[in-house]
């Protein structure tokens, strides 16, 4: 039997998962992206260009793939049909796509709260992207979104946008103080929204139910990583979805059981974008400098441009976000960028109280945490184009083994350039 394989990350998002989807989506039938919105985005580099994806799956760039966005996703119709548009334009093949027909919308009214939400708060605000996450999750689970499904129903749509526009009008009007919403503006965004949709809703369920069924290979595609899981990430500075393997099962609509391989991805030193607690972050021209160098092209937000956040290796952060995905397998990924460091440092625990620890502690102790840090010889040579593990400086390898040690898991992949072919499998 054939397993079923997710590639998730171990960090704070941003680890480089969108390549590795897209390397190990050439022996996949099915690719499937189970959680989040267009909040966050994979870069990926290949030979038909530099793409940043948002919300259709990585494996779009393969023609014998079957892309589904499963019913966990967050949904926003228009970015969709951009993305594709966008796709086609830059002579990438239109993609095999589905939508679950149980996916719910991002309205855009979400959106709208998102903002109004975040200037509300203001300093003391949650660094949203003002993608309407948010708002939209909050709506699924008090049972007012909206499924795909439902759009092609007209008289219960109906009936249930005036109820749900009456709520909404009253937040906004008495909370935000903002301009109401009007019933036919939003009605023409869900018709024009039918259409656009038309050509990719199905029942998922059943379309991979017969997959496991047949031995396919199908690979689950998370966006973000440990740390901004729901609940055990840096809660309340995470995203509003679960970002584990775990719950993959959950939003493409699989059995828990056919997931029998996970790939952690993590960067060889730390990145995050948003708010929320950082020990291991760098600041100043040190800081900037490896941002500078960072990715391809520098490390900022695929969806916001936003300067990214830059700090050294997290062991401990690391270890813990391994542990939560269930990992059984590890990509490390831009070990190339910090070539041109002389020594590198590693934090390999934190200091919490003046104790040491290397267990990763809840939010409210992770703000007094100081980071232990352990300095690494560099290499001081450039290593893209090197295919075999063995033929990596001595002291790249001792970097990449000293993290595999601390961290308790073994890393089976290191990426040592932006492109498809710049990866590196441990036997």
């Amino acid at each position: 039997m054939k397993l079923v394989k997710a590639i998730v990350g171990a960090n704070w998002g941003d680890e480089g998962k969108g390549k590795i989807t897209d390397v190990f989506a050439a022996e996949s039938d099915f690719v499937i992206r189970f959680q989040g919105g267009s909040n966050a985005g994979h870069t990926i580099i290949n030979s038909y260009g530099k793409f940043a994806l948002h919300q259709i799956p990585s494996g779009v760039f393969h023609g014998h793939i079957t892309n589904i966005i499963g019913n966990g996703v967050a949904l926003n119709a228009d970015n969709l049909e951009k993305e594709v548009n966008e796709l086609v334009e830059r002579k990438v093949p239109r993609p095999k796509l589905y939508v679950s027909e149980r996916t719910q919308l991002v309205m855009p009214y979400h959106i709208l709260f998102d903002k109004y939400e975040e200037e509300r708060l203001a300093g003391k605000s949650f660094g949203s992207t003002k993608s309407g996450i948010a708002p939209f999750y909050s709506d699924k689970y008090a049972k007012i979104g909206f499924q795909v499904s439902e759009l092609y129903d007209e008289s219960y749509l109906k009936e249930k946008l005036k109820t749900v526009l009456e709520l909404k009008n009253v937040i906004l009007e008495h909370l935000y103080h903002k301009p109401t919403l009007s019933f036919d503006e939003v009605w023409e965004q869900l018709l024009k929204w039918r259409d656009i949709l038309e050509p990719y809703r199905t029942n998922v369920f059943s379309l991979l139910s017969n997959a496991v069924k047949e031995d396919k290979n199908i690979l689950l595609e998370g966006q973000l990583g440990s740390l901004k899981d729901t609940d055990f990430g840096i809660y309340p500075m995470v995203t509003s979805s679960s970002t584990l393997a775990g719950f993959g099962a959950v939003g493409a609509g699989i059995p828990p059981w056919a997931i029998k391989e996970i790939v952690a991805v993590t960067k060889a030193y730390s990145s995050a974008v948003g708010a929320g607690e950082f020990v291991s972050e760098i600041f100043g021209e040190t800081g900037d400098e490896l941002r500078r160098r960072g990715g391809d092209g520098g490390e900022y937000g695929a969806t916001t441009g936003r300067p990214r956040r830059m700090g050294w290796f997290d062991c401990v952060a690391t270890r813990y976000g391994c542990i939560a995905q269930g990992a059984t397998n590890v990509a490390i990924t831009c070990l190339d960028v910090l070539s041109y460091l002389d020594e590198i440092p590693v934090c390999v625990a934190y200091e919490l109280d003046g104790k040491e620890s290397r267990d990763f502690p809840v939010t409210c102790e992770l703000g007094k945490a100081k980071p232990v840090l352990q300095k690494l010889k560099g290499w001081g040579t450039d290593i893209r184009g090197i295919k075999s593990y063995e033929d990596l400086p001595a002291n790249a390898r001792a970097y990449v083994e000293f993290i595999e040690e601390q961290i308790g898991y073994r890393i089976g992949i290191v990426s040592n350039g932006p492109g498809r072919d710049d990866i590196i499998y441990r036997r």
